[in-house]
């Protein structure tokens, strides 16, 4: 018996053999009990007026003067003795006879068992005799309805047990095949809440382990997604200062600069994704610490001057002095990257971005065609923007403004855009500001 179902119903059906056992038991007991006690009331009844009548003087059906055997049938007999005769027939209730009180109960008589009633009258008893056969016989219709009840609320016991093992086991089930389907990658729905408080805490809780797997799986996706769109940007960094050194329209040494850089920013990446394969984590990481906004933005605007001469692009730095903020300076570099590499996709050739830096906010401006209103709120969702204008300008993956807020939010801070169709687009980035006597 492995089955859950099968153990649950042998175990429901012992238990309900039991409880029947015990109340046919029980209620056999009792029956017998009363059976006796009815008896021995009718057999009060009777000696009290049998009494009665020889006390009278009133004859009854035969004379009453004689001692002897007076009446005898198969299941009774009646007999008036001496009160020491009465004694001798029935020595328990000797002790009540001679103090004038009537007496009844069992007697055994030879080798069968009589329920008696003695009454005294004078010097002598009034005993009234019943077999208790008879007694036994008065009880045996209510015996045998009880057995023919117990059997019958046995029977139903064990078809509602039968159900309700399946239902139990039926919820179980259900949620052991979700399991099934869950570990082969498949996304089970949701399963109903329902059945007893276990079984709808066991469903409950299936559900919300589904729910959060999901969204591991999801974030993990979207993390995998955005170190993958980041690894492009240093990559394309080294290769416009690559092309721009064959073409011999730069410094070696500042090549050689901008190279390092971008490799300890790769190599950054590269240990993120080992974090992920190592399930250590799902989403950057991030440090705090001062750091000057103005170099920043010098230092992202001198890895893309490359590229922007490429595009025909004029890629303008206005930075008058130091710009202190808390953050991380390898990710701000990032969120600087992606919104300069946005800005120079979609402005046209002949126009400009502009970065600047001031204490706690870097601003970053082009005279690209801007956005509509109804887009504004939903431009650093995944993918929005790529969807949205795929089809009639150059954009990117759909991740880079996506990477721009959560990077940005990682590290305290904000990032808003404000544009107008036509008239280019204004992205702020507001970062918190360091202690006085922390700045870098």
């Amino acid at each position: 018996m492995r089955s859950l179902r099968a153990r649950q119903f042998a175990a429901i059906a012992l238990a309900v053999i039991a409880s029947v056992v015990v109340t046919l038991v029980v209620a056999a007991l009792l029956v017998r009990r009363s059976a006796e006690d009815d008896a021995l009331k009718s057999l009060s009844q009777q000696a009290d007026l049998i009494a009665e009548q020889q006390r009278s003087g009133r004859p009854a059906n035969q004379p009453l003067s004689s001692l002897g055997v007076f009446f005898e049938t198969q299941q009774e007999r009646l007999t008036i003795v001496s009160l020491p005769q009465a004694a001798f027939l029935i020595p328990g209730a000797a002790p009540a006879l001679r103090a004038g009180r009537p007496a009844q109960g069992k007697v055994e008589v030879g080798d069968q068992t009589y329920l008696y009633a003695a009454r005294p009258v004078e010097r002598r008893a009034v005993v009234l005799l019943r077999s208790a056969r008879l007694a036994s016989a008065d009880r045996h219709p209510f015996t045998l309805a009880f057995v023919i009840a117990g059997l019958a609320g046995a029977g139903l016991a064990a078809i509602t047990a039968f159900f309700l093992a399946g239902t139990v086991t039926r919820a179980i089930r259900r949620v052991a095949n979700a399991s099934l389907r869950l570990a082969e990658g498949e996304r089970p729905g949701p399963l109903p809440v329902e059945g007893s408080t276990e079984v709808a805490a066991l469903a409950s809780a299936f559900n919300q382990m589904a729910e959060e797997l999901d969204r591991a799986k999801d974030a993990e996706r979207a993390f995998l997604l955005s170190v993958s769109h980041e690894l492009k940007t240093p990559l394309a960094v080294i290769r416009g200062h690559g092309e721009a050194l064959l073409e011999e329209v730069i410094d070696p040494h500042t090549v050689g600069h901008v190279i390092v850089q971008e490799e300890k920013r790769l190599e950054r990446l590269v240990r993120d994704l080992l974090d992920l394969a190592g399930l250590n984590q799902r989403a950057f990481t991030v440090r705090q610490e001062a750091v000057d906004l103005a170099e920043l933005a010098e230092e992202a605007a001198r890895r893309h001057q490359a590229e922007a001469r490429r595009v025909g692009v004029a890629l303008v730095r206005q930075v008058t002095s130091a710009a202190p903020a808390l953050g991380d300076p390898d990710r701000v570099l990032q969120v600087l990257s992606n919104l300069i590499e946005n800005a120079l996709r979609s402005t046209p050739a002949g126009g400009t971005v502009t970065v600047s830096a001031e204490p706690g906010v870097l601003t970053l401006a082009d005279t690209g065609p801007g956005l509509a209103a109804e887009d504004l709120p939903h431009a650093f969702e995944r993918f929005f923007l790529y969807s949205r204008y795929a089809q009639n300008r150059a954009v990117g993956t759909g991740l880079g403004l996506a990477i721009v807020k959560e990077l940005t939010e990682a590290m305290h801070g904000s990032v808003t855009v404000q544009s107008q169709p036509g008239r280019g687009a204004t992205f702020v980035v507001e970062l918190p500001l360091p202690a006085r006597g922390a700045e870098p």
